[in-house]
């Protein structure tokens, strides 16, 4: 037994290795057949992207709205505008979210206008040697001159602000913009009270 004021030994040193204990000795060898998975998935859907084209999007709340991500698919308003349909748009390589709206007129034209240089820069290939060649489909130079895009379709690039510096003026150092706001806040807050105030002063 434990001797004066000391912790009860409770160390648990019978782990069952084969039943409970894992290990991942073979991380990297996973590793390295997901990346030939990629590889054989990419040559075997050539010359098509190996991802399909997604929306950019604004995260949800105050905290993340500045924040721009891609989504899960353009919605419906978004490729009638950009003049493409639903079905089209499924076979082209476009991912379609019915179930997505948009709350400003910024995103929306974004999106469109995101579409519509998708639409340009697509080579169309003819279903096969059987087929005659539809309305829409590549000609025989841009069908030999396309390559395949792997990874993201179109990633988002951020664009960079230019930090502007203006010099410290006297007029600046003066006014102090913290009281002017504490002063601004105190007067919005007792403004209801300063009008009864002064209804009262008249009645008397």
């Amino acid at each position: 037994m434990v001797k004066h004021n000391n912790v009860v030994p409770n160390g648990h040193f019978h782990k069952k290795w084969q039943r409970r204990v894992r290990t991942w000795f073979d991380q990297p060898a996973k590793k390295k057949a997901r990346r030939q998975a990629r590889q054989e998935k990419a040559a075997k859907m050539a010359p098509r992207p190996t991802q399909l084209l997604r929306p950019a999007v604004h995260c949800p709340t105050i905290k993340y709205n500045s924040k721009v991500r891609l989504g899960r698919g353009f919605n419906v308003e978004e490729l009638k505008e950009a003049g493409i349909s639903k079905k089209t748009a499924l076979t082209i390589g476009i991912a379609v979210d019915h179930r997505r709206t948009n709350k400003s007129e910024e995103s929306f034209a974004a999106n469109v206008a995101r579409l519509k240089e998708y639409r340009a820069n697509l080579i169309i290939f003819p279903r096969g040697s059987k087929h005659l060649p539809k309305k829409g489909d590549s000609s025989l130079e841009e069908q030999k001159a396309a390559t395949q895009v792997t990874g993201v379709t179109m990633p988002l690039v951020k664009a960079d602000k230019p930090v502007e510096f203006l010099p410290v003026t006297a007029e600046m150092t003066a006014t102090s913009l913290h009281s002017e706001r504490r002063v601004a806040r105190n007067e919005f807050k007792l403004a209801g009270i300063r009008i009864r105030q002064k209804e009262e002063k008249t009645k008397k």
